[in-house]
């Protein structure tokens, strides 16, 4: 008698997607700091890649600020357009634990912010694979490292003031030292990861969280603290936040560190590792024999 198959556990939900949805679709311009320095970014690295791109696709959280147009060391291109989160004019929706894309034959993939939001990391980044055809390239770029470290000290110093305890009230990054091996297990060729980081300076503490909170990143997580966030809690928070941070002008710094990814879709003409035992110049030819 047969077995029926094991189901696969469900990853744990860790962002809260409908609640991301309803803070983006509440902006007033969804034009962004984060996205404005992901596309600049994007664009210097894409400039110096010397290969033509027939078929592009471009996704993100919100679809509303990706360019339509992008540019190689090899001329212009067009980019299809994806949202992960809400809905975008001329841009399908899809959901990113699926990834159902228009087509499976892209050429180049880009995701921006996208694992800001996705629960299954390394199922995400295999899927996108899957829709590479081979010799695609993929370029995704996450906020990651120490950003917002400032923001994540005046919130539990404010928590430890006014009650005691400490909570989770910025999301989890991915840290730039795990970036490479979730390509690799994904199954991508030539993985390479780096890091961009960015001062941006606000006018006072309150205006970054409401920048934050309309960009979706303010308490995404799925499992929220039992004590919300109340406005005597925000103010001792700015409070703290000022004097971890604060310049003499008056204006407050917060640090944000994109983590860049990117690897390729597997293929013949790749360069290849050598295969174990293949050298056929001795090392002790190289460094001489020992006297």
């Amino acid at each position: 008698m047969r077995r029926a198959p094991l189901a696969m556990p469900l990853p744990p939900k860790v962002f809260d997607r409908a609640r991301i949805a309803r803070h983006l679709a509440r902006r007033s311009d969804p034009d962004d700091f984060v996205t404005r320095l992901a596309l600049d970014d994007l664009a210097s690295r894409l400039i110096t890649v010397t290969r033509p791109f027939e078929r592009a696709l471009i996704l993100a959280p919100d679809a509303a600020p990706l360019p339509v147009m992008g540019r190689s060391a090899s001329g212009s291109f067009a980019f299809e357009r994806a949202a992960t989160v809400i809905a975008s004019p001329g841009a399908p929706l899809v959901d990113p634990e699926a990834l159902e894309l228009p087509r499976a034959d892209y050429d180049l993939i880009v995701s921006l912010c996208d694992l800001q939001v996705v629960n299954d990391v390394p199922g995400f980044l295999a899927r996108i694979r899957a829709h590479l055809r081979p010799d695609g390239l993929f370029i995704a770029a996450a906020i990651g490292g120490d950003s917002l470290t400032e923001l994540r000290q005046a919130f539990l110093a404010a928590d430890a003031e006014l009650s005691g305890g400490a909570f989770a009230r910025v999301a989890p990054f991915i840290p730039l030292a795990d970036a490479g091996g979730l390509l690799q297990r994904a199954g991508f060729s030539l993985p390479v990861t780096d890091i961009e980081t960015h001062t941006v300076r606000y006018a006072d503490p309150l205006r970054l969280m409401r920048e934050l909170k309309a960009l979706g990143a303010q308490n995404p997580l799925a499992e929220r603290p039992g004590r919300p966030a109340t406005r005597r809690l925000l103010l001792a928070a700015a409070e703290h936040y000022a004097r971890l941070a604060g310049d003499p002008d008056g204006r407050v710094r917060a640090t944000l560190q994109l983590i860049w990814i990117s690897g390729w879709s597997p293929h013949q003409s790749q360069q290849q590792p050598a295969r174990r035992g293949s050298a056929t110049v001795s090392l002790i030819d190289v460094l001489g024999k020992k006297k």
